[in-house]
C-alpha cells in the first residue's frame, strides 16, 4: 500500500458552512485551500469556485443577506476568539469592518428578513457577560444599538417573521439553557422556559406565523425532543419524539413552511425534510440521497424549494450538497480536494460498545488499519473535549494518516458525552468526574482483549478537556500507556478556572464545580497535583493566545512533569484553543508523528 506523509494528509480540504445568495443561483461557503478557512462562492454543482477573502486568519462563518448582494463573515486574530464581523460585496471585493471592537467577542445573530439590519451579541460593555445589539447594514462599529443588557452567556436564535422580535437564548451550562423573546419595539424580554434543575432548550426557531417557536428540549424526557411553544397560550406541545435518540435541531423557512430537522443516532445524522401543514403536523418528503455521516448547516434557497447542507463522513471529506426538498435528490456543489490521496484508501470505523466498571456499555468508534497484524497493532485512544461533546463519524485527516501508518484508532464517548441523553450527560458531574476517567481504563481493557492490538503500544491523545482526560488517565492508570499527547489541555482545574476568559468561568463552573465550594476536590483530581505518577513519555502542545485554557496550564504541567518523565513541549505564538493555520498544523502533527515513532513505533516495525 502506498503511503503519504503527514503534510500531504493535512492538505486535504474541507468545504462547509454554505449560504444561499438572494438570487438563489450562488452559494457562499468556507474552504481551507489556502491553509485557513476563507470565503468562497460557487455558481452551481461542479462549477469552479472563486475565492473571496484572502486573510492569514481563519474565517469562522459567512451569511448572505436575504435581499442584497452582500454577506457578513466573522474572523478573529491569532485564535483569540474575539471575533469581528465584516461585510463583503463579492462582486466588487469591497470589505468593511462592521464592529471595530477588537477586544470584544461578537456572536452572529442573523439578518432581518428585509436585509436592512443584523443582530449579534457581544461582551463589549462587560467582558464577563453578553448584550444584544442591532445594527443597520450600512452602519459602522460605533453605530450598533444596544437593545438589551444581559447578565450571562447570551446567543440569538433569529428574527421573527415580521422582524419585530428576536429569540434570545441564555446558557448556564451545556445541559441547561433558557429561551426568551425580546420585543424590539417595547424592549420587553419575555421568559418562555422557566424551570427547576437542569433542562436543555436548544435550536429555537420561529414558526412561519410568528405565533409559535419550535425547539428541542429534554424538559419531559431524558433525550432531546422536538416541541412547539405557543406564545399566546404559553404551552408546550410535543411535535416529534426522538425514540431514545436525540434531536440535533430544526430549521424552518418562514415563507414556504418547509423545514429540516435532524436526529443524532449513535453519532450518525438522520435528516427529515418536510413541510408544516399545521402547528404540530409535518408532511415529510422522501429521504435525501446523501452520504451516511454527520450533516448540518442548513440554508434554504430564496424560493424554499432547495436547501444546502454540509455532509462529512469518516471516510470522506466535508462537502456542500444541495437537496431538492420535495424529491430528496441531492447534488454535491463542492469538491474539496484530497491532496491526491485516493478516497478509497480512507477507512471507515466500526461502532462498538464496551463494558465499564458499573456495568453500563460505553459507545465508541473503532477503526483498524488495512493491515492489522495479530498482537502487533498500536492504538491511539483519541478522547474528545467538552466534556459535553461527542465523537461522531466525521472526517479526520490526522486519523487517516495514522491509520495509513498502521495505527488503530479508538474514539470513546465516555459518560458525560452529549448525544446519549440527559442522565448519561450528568454521570461525570463534579464529584463524579473521575468516573469518566475509569471509562478510559475500561476502554484499554477492552483493547487488551482484541486479537490485533499490541497492549504495550497504546497511546492517549486528546485536546482541551480531552487533554485533561489524557493527563488524568496517565496519572490514574500510569502503566496502561506507551505515550500521551496533550493538546491545549487542562492540568489544574483551579488555575484553569481562575485564568479562563471571564465570559466562560460561570459556564464551566456549572460542569466542573466552583472555586468557592469545590476547590479542595478540584485540586485533588487535577493531574498537576498527581504528576509524579506519570511514567510514559508526554508531548504537550498549546497556543499562546488560548482564551479558554490559558497557556499557563501547559507551562506549569511541563515544569513539574519533567521531574518524573520524558516531556516535550511545543507552543505556537499565533494560535489559540487549537491549531487553525496549516503551517502550524503541519509542524504540530509532524512532531507528534516523530514523537510516536520514537517512543511507540508502528505495526510496520518502524
Amino acid at each position: 500500500m502506498r503511503t503519504y506523509d503527514i503534510e500531504r494528509y493535512l492538505h486535504i480540504r474541507s468545504a462547509y458552512g454554505a449560504s444561499f445568495a438572494p438570487d438563489g443561483e450562488r452559494l457562499s461557503f468556507l474552504m481551507d485551500t489556502t491553509g485557513v478557512p476563507q470565503v468562497w462562492t460557487v455558481d452551481g454543482p461542479g462549477v469552479w469556485p472563486e475565492q473571496r477573502t484572502f486573510y492569514d486568519e481563519r474565517v469562522t462563518f459567512a451569511s448572505w443577506s436575504p435581499e442584497n448582494p452582500e454577506l457578513v463573515f466573522g474572523m478573529d486574530k491569532g485564535g483569540n476568539e474575539r471575533e469581528q464581523l465584516f461585510r463583503l460585496e463579492p462582486d466588487t471585493g469591497v470589505i468593511e469592518n462592521l464592529t471595530e471592537h477588537p477586544d470584544a467577542k461578537h456572536r452572529w445573530g442573523g439578518w432581518s428578513h428585509d436585509g436592512e439590519r443584523f443582530a449579534f451579541t457581544s461582551n463589549r460593555r462587560d467582558n464577563a457577560v453578553f448584550d444584544v445589539y442591532v445594527q443597520d447594514r450600512d452602519g459602522t462599529g460605533m453605530d450598533a444599538t444596544l437593545v438589551h443588557e444581559g447578565d450571562g452567556w447570551l446567543t440569538l436564535g433569529g428574527w421573527s417573521p415580521d422582524d419585530s422580535k428576536l429569540i434570545v437564548q441564555e446558557a448556564y451550562s451545556n445541559f441547561d439553557q433558557d429561551v426568551y423573546v425580546l420585543d424590539l419595539i417595547t424592549n420587553e424580554l419575555t421568559h418562555l422556559t422557566p424551570h427547576e434543575g437542569t433542562v436543555r432548550f436548544q435550536s429555537p426557531e420561529w414558526g412561519p406565523d410568528g405565533e409559535n417557536i419550535y425547539m428541542v428540549t429534554d424538559r419531559d424526557s431524558d433525550t432531546l425532543e422536538l416541541v412547539r411553544y405557543d406564545l399566546e397560550t404559553e404551552e408546550f406541545t410535543l411535535v416529534e419524539s426522538g425514540d431514545d435518540y436525540e434531536f440535533d435541531g430544526i430549521s424552518i423557512d418562514h415563507e414556504t413552511r418547509k423545514l429540516v430537522y435532524s436526529r443524532n443516532v449513535e453519532g450518525y445524522t438522520e435528516l427529515t425534510f418536510g413541510e408544516l401543514v399545521g402547528p404540530d403536523e409535518i408532511d415529510t418528503f422522501p429521504e435525501p440521497d446523501l452520504p451516511k455521516g454527520v450533516a448540518g448547516g442548513v440554508s434554504f434557497s430564496p424560493d424554499g424549494d432547495r436547501a444546502s447542507i454540509t455532509v462529512t463522513a469518516s471516510a470522506d471529506t466535508a462537502n456542500v450538497y444541495v437537496v431538492e426538498l420535495e424529491t430528496g435528490h441531492a447534488e454535491r456543489w463542492t469538491h474539496a480536494a484530497t491532496a491526491g490521496i485516493p478516497r478509497d484508501t480512507f477507512v471507515p470505523p466500526e461502532l462498538v460498545h464496551y463494558p465499564t466498571f458499573d456495568g453500563r456499555d460505553i459507545p465508541a468508534f473503532f477503526t483498524l488499519p488495512e493491515e492489522s497484524p495479530e498482537g502487533k497493532t498500536p492504538v491511539i485512544v483519541d478522547i474528545h473535549g467538552g466534556p459535553e461533546a461527542q465523537r461522531r463519524p466525521s472526517f479526520s485527516s490526522v486519523k487517516q494518516y495514522f491509520l495509513s501508518r498502521g495505527y488503530a484508532y479508538f474514539e470513546p464517548n465516555v459518560r458525560g458525552s452529549a448525544g446519549y441523553g440527559k442522565a448519561y450527560g450528568h454521570l461525570d458531574d463534579v464529584e463524579k468526574r473521575m468516573d469518566s476517567v475509569a471509562d478510559i481504563e475500561a476502554a484499554v481493557e477492552w483493547l487488551h482483549d482484541h486479537p490485533a492490538v499490541d497492549p504495550d503500544k497504546i497511546v492517549a491523545m486528546g485536546g482541551s478537556y480531552g487533554g485533561f482526560m489524557v493527563l488524568a488517565s496517565m496519572t490514574e492508570y500510569p502503566d496502561l500507556w506507551a505515550a500521551g499527547i496533550d493538546i491545549v489541555g487542562i492540568a489544574n482545574f483551579v488555575t484553569f478556572l481562575e485564568n479562563t476568559g471571564d465570559w466562560r468561568r460561570e459556564l464551566r463552573e456549572a460542569e466542573y464545580g466552583s472555586l468557592e465550594d469545590d476547590r479542595e476536590f478540584l485540586e485533588s483530581i487535577s493531574p498537576l497535583n498527581n504528576v509524579e505518577k506519570i511514567r510514559a513519555p508526554l508531548f504537550v502542545l498549546h497556543g499562546e493566545n488560548d482564551p479558554r485554557v490559558p497557556v499557563s496550564e501547559a507551562h506549569q504541567l511541563v515544569e513539574e512533569a519533567r521531574k518524573h518523565a520524558h516531556v516535550r513541549e511545543l507552543i505556537f505564538e499565533d494560535e489559540g484553543h487549537g491549531f487553525s493555520k496549516l503551517e502550524n498544523r503541519i509542524d504540530a502533527y509532524t512532531q507528534i508523528a516523530d514523537f510516536l515513532d520514537e517512543y511507540v513505533g508502528s505495526a510496520h516495525g518502524e
